[in-house]
Formats: structure tokens, sequence, C-alpha cells
């Protein structure tokens, strides 16, 4: 039998891939925002909740960013 092992942790592209996600959630809430405009009442408040929960994973993120960003300037 073949002993799995485990991909060794590359993280040397993290920062890059945490700011691509921001960047995506950006995106993703502005377009949100521009539907607002077509939808209903209820649509609105949805709308509203999600981009609420996208700032906060986008804040989440940047924090991520500067540990990321950190961890691998002072490993060097």
């Amino acid at each position: 039998m073949a002993h799995n092992r485990p991909n060794p942790d590359d993280r040397s592209d993290n920062v890059e891939k945490l700011q691509e996600m921001v960047h995506n959630t950006i995106e993703n809430m502005e377009e949100a925002e521009a539907a607002m405009d077509f939808s209903n009442e209820k649509d609105r408040a949805q709308i509203a909740a999600k981009n609420e929960k996208r700032r906060e994973s986008i804040n989440s993120m940047r924090e991520e960013i500067k540990d990321e960003y950190d961890a691998q300037n002072h490993q060097k």
C-alpha cells in the first residue's frame, strides 16, 4: 500500500490569493448594489445583508493579508 503524505505547506502566494479574493468580493458588492436599483424591497434587504457580510469578510481577509505578509517577511 502506498503511503500518502500531505503536500508541503506552500504559503508563498497566499498574499496574492487573498488580495485577489478581496478584489473579487468588492466587485461582487458593486454588482449587487447596482442590482438593487432593479430589485424589490425584499431583495434589496437581502442584498444589503449579504453586502454587510461581504464587508466583514473583506476586513477579515485584509487582516489575514497583513498576517501573511508579516510571516513571509520575517521568515527570510
